[in-house]
């Protein structure tokens, strides 16, 4: 097999193009057969492997440095820059990433997760590089999907105003995780397709035919495309932003792309090359359903009567409010299947808006919305809505509208890792005024905590992890949860546990195991993180020398910081915090994340075990 041969880029440059072709085919066999085990990000590497060879054959990392948009597409390069004989332990703990970083490799220019930061990255790279006097190209290669986002077009206008010398690759699959929306993504799909080119031809030849008849229309019929062509430019978007624009060329043409990028090398000022590939390409169960091979499982034995995800609860409780409310609107940054919106989608069109990868946009959107007196639900994947903090503080809550963020993924997700993780948003919301925050303990509360958030008319996050419940059947009606009380599920003697979302029946777990061994457990199912249950968390204070928090959040000022800051004052016992490290949590098993970091039921005993046997508690 020639991909064995290929230990480096310099391994690449020594292939003929009909080696490179065969070397294309063995790598989407490769990333099928051990995407398909470890899970992954299928699609969209599989559609890129032509360009990534390209990529490799004309330019020379790490001298050259490449910077991955997003990066989920990164796998054909991890495997080409000598990470093949460690990609079975793909997004496994200890085992190399889903997405680039710079931790894992001198070939990775720059570490992405998230989408439209490669144009701004890599023109910081290229001034660094000339600031230095060192030299080498710069290549930032963007989807169309990351198009849609607004940080794109700042890197793509200052990178035009600087005329360094930068390449990007516009990457168009007319796909990012869903199917791309938006007026961008209208322009590009209409210059690929040629829409407004026929339009334009098939009018003047009407009129030519019309005007001057078939004879001298033929003749006339190489001026026509001339002209046609000169009215409806390709480039013309890119041409403005101050980039020579080269395309669109088939993105799965090995001698096209190597002659392209090679041309395009030697070029100076900003350059755009526009491919066209196709997501999924050559895996016909992925080309067929891109969205649904975008991000795949690994293969593991399916288990009857699973709970119902968290997702698939918000989603059909949604729907249920909807259909009772007609001011409920919801709002998606790109991700309709991820949130569970599209289920929304195809019962409400008309009250549903699919805003592209552009979360500043969805919230301040949603804040006109409610301004009107809609109400509108932003759902939005915890990791994501960090981008749109400044929105939720300057045009919800200042103005306290009726937002309500429906915060999905919160906490550890797993094999995608740190830039994915939902570690802060306890943290970033508990510190905005006029916000409401709460965390369900299961699948049935945030039914409620749902329906509490939409009738509060206040800006309102409910947040909720990735994954399954906890079974917990649906009994009741959809009732209000009065803002700010908390339940206590177990009264103790000894010490109070106050658990917050998935850490709740961790806790209880624990508890009932401590009990067995003697001590003796109040366990508090903290629902609301803002505003806290002051007049009992009073009353535990009281009652109790030690009290533990426990979160699925970073520890600095989340849920256990507020607990202290309203303890510090005049309580006399201790508080100790359980939560996620001040440090980047790594890839690997959501669970495994979650034991390591020791929130679990087990990790929670062995906490109140070492402290019970280091302090005076009340008996």
């Amino acid at each position: 097999m020639l991909l064995e041969k290929v230990g480096s880029p310099e391994d690449i440059k020594k292939l003929s193009t009909e080696e490179l072709k065969q070397l294309a085919e063995e790598i989407r066999k490769f990333i099928v057969d051990v995407v398909t085990k470890t899970g992954g990000h299928l699609a969209s590497s599989l559609g890129v492997v032509e360009l990534t060879i390209a990529l490799l054959k004309v330019f020379s990392p790490p001298k050259d440095e490449i910077v991955w948009d997003v990066g989920h597409q990164s796998y054909p390069y991890k495997i080409l820059t000598g990470r093949r004989e460690k990609f079975h332990t793909l997004r496994q703990y200890g085992g190399i990433a889903g997405f680039p970083s710079i931790k894992e490799s001198l070939y990775d220019a720059f570490g992405t997760g998230h989408s439209s930061t490669s144009i701004s990255a890599a023109l910081g790279i290229r001034i660094g590089k000339k600031l230095k006097g060192e030299e080498g190209h710069v290549i930032a290669v963007i989807g169309d999907g990351a198009l849609t986002a607004g940080e794109a077009y700042e890197g793509l206008n200052n990178a035009g105003q600087l005329g360094e010398d930068l390449i990007v690759i516009l990457n168009d699959n007319e796909m990012s995780i869903s199917k791309n929306i938006g007026a961008i993504s209208n322009y590009l799909t209409k210059v690929t397709t040629g829409e407004n080119l026929r339009k334009a031809k098939h009018r003047l030849e009407e009129v030519t035919k019309k005007l001057f008849g078939e004879r001298v229309y033929k003749g006339l019929k190489r001026v026509e495309d001339l002209i046609v062509k000169g009215l409806f430019p390709p480039g013309m978007l890119f041409e403005e932003l101050g980039f020579r624009y080269f395309g669109p060329i088939d993105g799965h043409d090995l001698d096209t792309l190597i002659v392209t990028l090679n041309n395009v090398s030697k070029m100076k000022g900003p350059t755009l090359v526009h491919v066209i590939t196709k997501k999924g390409k050559g895996y016909e169960p992925a080309e067929e359903k891109p969205e649904r091979f975008h991000g795949v499982s690994p293969k593991k034995p399916k288990l009857e009567n699973q709970p119902p995800t968290y997702t698939e609860i918000f989603s059909k409780t949604l729907v249920e409010i909807a259909k009772e409310n007609r001011n409920v609107v919801a709002i998606t940054a790109a991700m309709p299947s991820g949130t569970g919106l599209d289920r929304f989608r195809d019962e409400f069109p008309e009250r549903y808006f699919d805003v592209g990868i552009a979360e500043q946009h969805a919230v301040t959107f949603a804040a006109g919305m409610a301004k009107e007196g809609l109400k509108p639900v932003v759902a939005i994947y915890s990791t994501f809505l960090q981008r749109s903090f400044d929105q939720i503080i300057h045009d919800v809550a200042l103005q306290e509208l009726p937002v309500v963020f429906a915060i999905d993924r919160a906490g550890l997700v797993g094999e995608d890792g740190a830039t994915h993780h939902g570690a802060f948003d306890l943290s970033y919301l508990r510190i905005v005024p006029n916000m409401v925050v709460a965390a369900p303990k299961d699948e049935e509360e945030l039914r409620h905590l749902l329906y509490t958030a939409i009738r509060s008319d206040k800006p309102f996050a409910v947040r909720y992890p990735r994954g399954r419940g906890y079974g917990v059947p649906v009994r009741e009606p959809l009732r209000e949860i009065p803002i700010g009380t908390w339940e206590i599920l177990k009264r103790g003697k000894n010490l109070a546990i106050l658990a917050t979302g998935w850490t709740v029946y961790q806790a209880i777990k624990a508890a009932e195991d401590l009990e067995r061994e003697g001590i003796s457990v109040t366990v508090v199912n903290a629902r609301f993180i803002k505003p806290l249950d002051e007049e009992l968390l009073t009353e535990l204070a009281k009652e109790h020398d030690l009290i533990l928090t426990v979160e699925e959040n970073a520890i600095k000022g989340g849920f256990g910081s507020a607990v202290d800051e309203f303890l510090s004052s005049w309580y006399q016992g201790r508080v100790v915090n359980l939560g996620l490290p001040d440090q980047f949590v790594e890839h690997g098993d959501q669970n495994l994340l979650r034991h390591i970091v020791g929130i679990d039921s087990e990790g929670i005993k062995k906490t109140v075990v070492k402290l019970f046997g280091t302090f005076h508690l009340k008996v």
